[in-house]
């Protein structure tokens, strides 16, 4: 049955979505008028939100293209790719490849979304080399596996209302990961998707005649050849063993410090640190490690050139109004009961035009806690509401798979009619769970 629904998604997908870059350039001009119709914002005005939210995600694009390159070298190790090797060795035929797939993506992103991003594209990529599957599914399935982020270890939601002195501090405290991430409805809500979603992808799985494979030659790094000359002093240098493991355990002692001294936790900077020099080390020689990041640095244009125009678009909805609207309106619908799926069906439309957990809590949060407040509803659940709403359109929004694209060598219309079908079956999940559990 679901092969059924997934392959009309499949091709209306393929038909209609177009490039990623193309989808943000019509969010933008959908946002633009959006708030002149509906804020009654002006053309200068909506011009001006636009221009001075342009560049507001700067360091988030470098950490988001850090994440690509720093986890790609990692991934592109020796060591790390044995290990690859023998993990994707466990699946002997496509049923388990995707479903094998889909658990290491979703274990990955619950414990940190950069890791379950990066870590589950390039085991796609492994899977691909040995097992004859579907390559489109295969990736998508590793792209479903982050549905489940911002109910893990670095919900960026859950977190900053658990930090001292958070925005909103003054209207509901400090609320513990007790009640968020480790509370018994999100970790049922967990539990379900990772039943459900490896069953759902496994079952999407299209017939022979209308998978499309990949020639494993095809995903194989190319090794670069260096003509060495040992009496150069520089080429010593380049190829020292020494001089790496200096470099590399210097950072691995800060993250011992950081982690068993200072009892830090996960955290974007502190990924792509570790991912950094575990590279470092693992790859030998400076030469080895350069080598595979000019492999690695490839797919990073998606980012660079995308992030700015979603920073924009975000802009708009922040400064004109009209994501604190959109929030209203569905917040009149509820009741103390039903808040949370109010909250959570706004958070999904939202992050459509504002694809970014921190940034969406920091509009929502001040319709949504006085909602709650007014209502006697459950706080951390409405806030979680948001949270799994943030996370639940991202199968459906391009920008967040494309780290996963660029290392899959796919398009976004490749891979969303799969996650179309995905996003029904999970919104009745997390709906139900959030309501009822």
């Amino acid at each position: 049955m679901l092969r059924a629904l997934s392959r009309p998604a499949v091709k209306l997908v393929e038909r209609y979505l177009p490039d990623s870059y193309i989808f943000v350039l019509l969010l933008s001009i959908i946002a633009a008028v959006a708030a002149m119709a509906v804020e009654s914002k002006t053309p200068v005005e909506v011009m001006r939100y636009w221009g001075n939210g342009f560049w507001g995600l700067l360091a988030f694009a470098m950490q988001m293209l850090l994440v690509l390159i720093t986890g790609f070298m990692l991934a592109n190790s020796p060591p790390v790719k044995r290990v690859l090797s023998v993990l994707a060795g466990v699946a002997k035929t496509p049923g388990t490849a995707i479903i094998l797939v889909t658990l290491v993506s979703l274990s990955a992103s619950w414990l940190n979304w950069g890791f379950g991003l990066v870590v589950g594209a390039i085991f796609a990529k492994e899977l691909a080399r040995k097992v004859r599957v579907d390559y489109r599914l295969l990736i998508a399935s590793a792209y479903s596996g982050f549905l489940v982020w911002h109910g893990g270890l670095a919900g960026s939601v859950p977190l900053t209302i658990a930090t001292e002195g958070h925005f909103s501090a003054a209207q509901i405290g400090v609320i513990s990961t007790d009640h968020t991430i480790f509370s018994v409805y999100n970790l049922l809500i967990v539990l379900a998707l990772f039943i459900i979603v490896p069953l759902v992808n496994r079952l999407m799985m299209p017939s022979e005649a209308e998978s499309i494979y990949v020639d494993p030659k095809l995903l194989e790094e190319q090794s670069v050849e260096h003509k060495t000359d040992p009496s150069r002093p520089a080429e010593r240098l380049e190829n020292s063993r020494i001089l790496a493991l200096l470099v590399g355990v210097a950072g691995l002692c800060y993250l011992f410090d950081y982690f068993v001294n200072r009892s830090g936790g996960l955290n974007l900077n502190i990924v792509n640190f570790m991912f950094l020099f575990l590279a470092i080390v693992l790859h030998g020689t400076p030469q080895r490690l350069l080598d595979s990041l000019q492999e690695a640095i490839k797919g990073g244009a998606g980012i660079v050139i995308q992030f700015p125009f979603y920073a924009g678009i975000m802009g708009i909805m922040m400064d004109s109004g009209l994501a604190k609207t959109l929030s209203e309106v569905f917040v009149n619908l509820a009741s103390a009961e039903s808040l949370p799926f109010w909250s959570f069906i706004s958070a999904g439309i939202v992050n459509i035009f504002v694809p970014s957990g921190g940034g969406q809590w920091a509009v929502q949060a001040p319709v949504m806690l006085p909602a709650a407040i007014e209502l006697g509803a459950d706080i951390p659940r409405v806030a979680m509401a948001v949270a799994w709403g943030d996370a639940w359109t991202n199968l459906l929004q391009p920008f967040w798979a494309l780290p996963v694209l660029a290392i899959a060598g796919l398009k976004a219309k490749d891979i969303m009619g799969y996650c179309l079908v995905l996003l029904v079956i999970s919104g009745a999940v997390i709906s139900i769970g959030l309501t009822y559990f």
